[in-house]
């Protein structure tokens, strides 16, 4: 059995009730997927799916970390998040995702959820993520500075478009 297999509903085997869904994501969970950029992570996901009248109702609420590499000092770091998932599923001829419906072929009557899963965690994670102050790697944080340094002082070092200093002329005169 594939790892990911336990990810798998059988919508057919449901029956009219609310059923409850637990699991615990470890590092074998992203690395089964293919083409994950987290790789390693601790999280708990629980919800529930509901049958509805031609329906059914998948919702979903994971916590807890993932390591993912620090924007600034590139060592790895816990991020701790939360997520929420919510997807309306229903049986159709066909496999088709649009938006939040999402409908799969009769005939194979399973929701293959752990793509859905890596997806919410993944729209979870903040767009920047640093270390708390202090916490980056010295070594790379002073390699930083010092790149940051030179950089603002080739900058200073230019001179400007004699074009502009004509227009900063205009502007003090104009403020006159």
């Amino acid at each position: 059995m594939c790892y990911l297999e336990q990810f798998d509903i059988d919508l057919k085997a449901l029956t009219d009730e609310t059923t409850p869904l637990s699991w615990e994501l470890d590092n074998q969970f992203f690395q089964s997927l293919e083409d994950a950029q987290v790789q390693e992570g601790s999280l708990h996901v629980s919800g529930s799916i509901r049958k509805t009248v031609g329906f059914f109702e998948l919702q979903l609420h994971t916590v807890g970390t993932v390591r993912i590499p620090c924007d600034r000092c590139l060592d790895l770091m816990d991020q701790p998040l939360e997520a929420d998932l919510r997807l309306v599923v229903k049986l159709g001829s066909e496999y088709q995702e649009d938006d939040d419906l999402i409908t799969v072929a009769e005939d194979e009557g399973i929701l293959h959820t752990a793509w859905f899963i890596y997806e919410s965690i993944i729209l979870a994670v903040p767009i920047q993520h640093v270390h708390q102050p202090g916490d980056c790697n010295d070594a790379m944080m002073r390699v930083l500075s010092e790149h940051s340094a030179a950089r603002s002082s080739d900058a200073d070092a230019q001179e400007t478009d004699p074009r502009w200093d004509a227009l900063k002329k205009l502007k003090v005169k104009s403020e006159e």
